[in-house]
Parts: C-alpha cells; sequence; structure tokens
C-alpha cells in the first residue's frame, strides 16, 4: 500500500490536465487586441489599467482578440458611464462578409440598466443574452461601478455569472435555445452563432465603457 501511495504521489504536475487562467489583457497596452477588420487598435486605449474605449477617437470600433477560443471560461471586469451601452460579444468569425462583430457572435449585455435607451426590454438588460435570454435577476451595479462577469462556453452550454450570481444557462440547439432565437431579431441572420470557434470582442456602441482585469481558461 505504501508504495502504490508513493507511485501516485510522484506523478509530476505537469502530467495533470489542469487548465490554467490566461490574461488576453496585461494591463499596460492592447498587445493581444486589434480593432475588427483592422491590423490594429483605433479608438481604444489603456486607461488605469483598464481597456477603454475613447468614442471620440478617429476610427474607432468593436475591440477584438487576436486569438480565436471554442470551450472556455471568460473572467472580467465592466465599467459604464450614465446612459452607456457595450457588450461582450463571442464566437465572432471574422471576415469582410461581415461588416459587424454582432452578424456572428452573441452577445452578454453591458448596460446602465436604469439610464441606457436600450433598457425597455427585459432581454436587453445588463448580463442578458442580447435579444434571446433574460438575466434571472437584476444584478447590476449602477453606471461608474465595477461589474464582474464569468462567462462560460462548454460544447454549446452558455452559462452567465454576474457579479457572482448566475444569471444564464442555456444550451445551443436545445428547444429553449431555438424558440429563443426564433422569437430574436437574428432569426434570419445566416452568419449568427455558426462559429463554435472564434473571437471574443468588446463592443464599441459610442459610450465611454471600460474594461479589466481580462482573463481566460481554455475547458
Amino acid at each position: 500500500m505504501k508504495k502504490m501511495m508513493l507511485g501516485l504521489m510522484a506523478i509530476p504536475a505537469f502530467c495533470l490536465s489542469v487548465s490554467a487562467q490566461t490574461k488576453l489583457f496585461d494591463g499596460k497596452t492592447t498587445k493581444g487586441w486589434h480593432t475588427y477588420l483592422k491590423q490594429e487598435v483605433t479608438g481604444w486605449k489603456v486607461v488605469d489599467g483598464a481597456l477603454q474605449l475613447d468614442p471620440a477617437a478617429q476610427g474607432h470600433g468593436d475591440l477584438v482578440t487576436d486569438g480565436e477560443y471554442e470551450n472556455y471560461e471568460l473572467t472580467l471586469e465592466w465599467n459604464i458611464t450614465k446612459e452607456g451601452n457595450s457588450g461582450i460579444i463571442f464566437g465572432v468569425h471574422e471576415d469582410p462578409e461581415f461588416g459587424a462583430t454582432y452578424l456572428t457572435g452573441m452577445e452578454m449585455q453591458v448596460l446602465d440598466n436604469k439610464d441606457a435607451s436600450d433598457n425597455k426590454k427585459e432581454n436587453h438588460l445588463a448580463g442578458s443574452l442580447y435579444d434571446m435570454i433574460a438575466p434571472s435577476k437584476d444584478v447590476c451595479k449602477p453606471a461608474g461601478e465595477w461589474n464582474k462577469v464569468k462567462l462560460r462556453k462548454k460544447d454549446g452550454q452558455l452559462t452567465f455569472w454576474l457579479n457572482g450570481t448566475q444569471i444564464v444557462d442555456i444550451k445551443m440547439g436545445s428547444d429553449e435555445w431555438n424558440k429563443a432565437l426564433a422569437d430574436s431579431k437574428f432569426k434570419n441572420w445566416k452568419g449568427f452563432a455558426q462559429y463554435p470557434k472564434g473571437h471574443i470582442a468588446l463592443q464599441d456602441h459610442g459610450h465611454l465603457v471600460s474594461y479589466r482585469n481580462i482573463k481566460l481558461k481554455e475547458l
């Protein structure tokens, strides 16, 4: 028995299949990111350790990861100004055929729930799977405060947490998914949610928004 236990203890750490978190943003530069359909970053800058959109900048647009991902847990924090609107868009297929990230990617909404103009429908509120699934509970903090996100995508199962509370859980291709899609504006969009592996985007919706502590663990 002792020999068996010693043998188990001797297994090298690198043999254990534990996936570590990777920083997608180093807190200092825009390395690892580019503006959608461009080679460089435009309209976004690093301010106080956060990626921040400057709505007044020339040629701005959605910021996307250089890498593409399929199964993962994404964690980050966001902070939006009064009346602000943005989003975390994932499963993005970058191709000139699709002029915007949201034509292929799904979105976890980022919003000032109190004063943004797009706060009239529950499935448009912060934390929703935009225009498809409303958050089960409104746990969004007010404009100007940091909100913590965990977004899990595993074999088509989408699970969202906001500020520690699970608010969305749905399986792509399920009856619930098909109904939500049929009731959404995306129902006839040929590229929407069709790419299992894709970029992750931070949306430029014309409002000042900041993102920080952006980390990803591949599953």
